[in-house]
């Protein structure tokens, strides 16, 4: 998923690789690529756009208002009903004092954005490599609810010379490794609905075509080798903090983001494909250690989805099982889930510190970002639009827009 909501914003008042950082953008634009590019240039089907689709969050705490009241908008994500457009403006302004006091507690702001744009630049490195005949790869990142935000990176994707009558292809890739549709079904529909705006109107040109960008999706990779072993990877090393005698018995609490039960209830695929991730990894690990999977950053009164992350700390604590580590399951990279609600709030205050830790995130692991290439690739080599499971509903789904967003990913003809 990951449901990436900051908790907070809804509570009452092992390798020698090192990658290069990504080099600073324009805080309101797309992450730009070097020059412009043209649909003619080295190679038969290339250049790819390749777009990672995530929440995102605020780069520091002046944008933490704005990145609020995005999110508090958007009825996939926190629905309110016939009264969303009165109240997400007014919790989100009540919000924002506390909200950036936890940014400004983890560094001044969420690093998701420095790691999505380094990640997505140097799989492009890769699959430059592994995949010429669609080559080059330009990197872009659309976020959600902060910069660069969805219709700046499309934006970006016109003034760089993909679409407006010169065609070029976009893959959408999603960073939640499970499918929700509070999360990659958001982002979707977001990035459908900028098409539409953007390029909806586009007629046809003498070859047929309307020289629009043709869209592929990869909309979820929860068992992909890869991202199993990344995450195999920073357990064991974590692991290896422990005295020998006591590892085996070292308690893994995976950890993902919460969902209602209204939305489970709905079908929403997330809960199973979380699992299936877990499982994965426990099968890489060989099931030594016992394990749980727990939900974390349930707000609100209605029911979530459980045993959240906090109290099952605490119940193992209070039941003498002191050696726990973390796994935050559902996140490609650090943001405030990782770094201060779990760091600060789950371990912080569970009176345990030197036992209860948590493994590294997966950043900028060589194995993920080597993971996401093959993933790329695998996509750009099948000829596919969309996976055949991002085009089935959910049995409860009554989105107008939900069902149009699909239909049109779905209905894309790639060359």
């Amino acid at each position: 998923m990951a449901f990436r909501l900051p908790a907070a914003a809804l509570r009452p008042l092992r390798s020698s690789v090192l990658l290069k950082p990504a080099a600073q953008q324009t805080r309101w634009l797309a992450t730009p690529t070097p020059f412009p590019v043209t649909q003619n240039m080295t190679s038969s089907r290339g250049p790819t756009a390749m777009v990672f689709l995530n929440m995102g969050g605020p780069s520091t705490t002046d944008e933490v208002g704005d990145f609020l009241s995005r999110l508090f908008a958007d009825a996939d994500l926190i629905p309110l009903g016939r009264l969303q457009n009165y109240l997400g403006p007014l919790i989100s302004k009540r919000r924002t004092p506390k909200i950036q006091k936890q940014y400004a507690a983890i560094g001044g702001g969420s690093p998701i954005r420095k790691w999505s744009e380094l990640q997505c630049a140097e799989m492009c490195k890769l699959l430059d490599q592994i995949s010429p005949e669609t080559a080059p790869h330009k990197p872009y990142v659309a976020f959600r609810y902060a910069n660069p935000l969805t219709e700046h990176m499309y934006r970006q994707l016109l003034a760089d010379g993909f679409g407006n009558g010169k065609g070029g292809r976009a893959v959408a890739f999603t960073q939640y490794p499970q499918y929700s549709c509070s999360t990659t079904g958001s982002s979707l529909n977001e990035l459908w609905k900028w098409r539409q705006r953007l390029e909806g109107k586009a007629g046809p040109l003498d070859d047929g075509s309307d020289g629009t960008i043709k869209w592929s999706v990869i909309d979820r990779w929860p068992v992909h080798p890869g991202l199993v072993e990344a995450f195999a990877q920073n357990i064991e090393a974590k692991l290896q903090e422990y005295p020998p005698e006591r590892r085996d018995k070292v308690v893994l609490l995976f950890s993902a983001h919460s969902l209602p039960m209204t939305v489970v209830n709905r079908g929403d695929p997330y809960p199973a494909e979380v699992g299936a991730t877990v499982h994965a990894v426990m099968q890489r690990l060989g099931h030594v250690n016992p394990y749980r999977l727990c939900w974390q950053s349930q707000v609100g009164p209605q029911p979530w989805l459980g045993p959240q992350t906090q109290m099952s700390v605490e119940e193992y604590i209070a039941k003498g099982q002191k050696d726990l580590v973390l796994i935050p399951i559902a996140f490609t990279s650090d943001h405030i889930e990782t770094l201060y609600e779990l760091d600060e709030e789950v371990i912080g205050e569970s009176g345990h510190k030197d036992t209860v830790k948590r493994v590294e995130s997966l950043n900028d692991s060589p194995v993920f970002i080597k993971a996401l290439a093959d993933l790329a690739k695998t996509h750009l080599d099948s000829g596919i639009a969309t996976s055949p499971q991002m085009s089935l509903r959910c049995p409860g789904c009554k989105s107008d827009r939900c069902h149009e967003s699909k239909k049109f990913f779905a209905a894309q003809e790639l060359a």
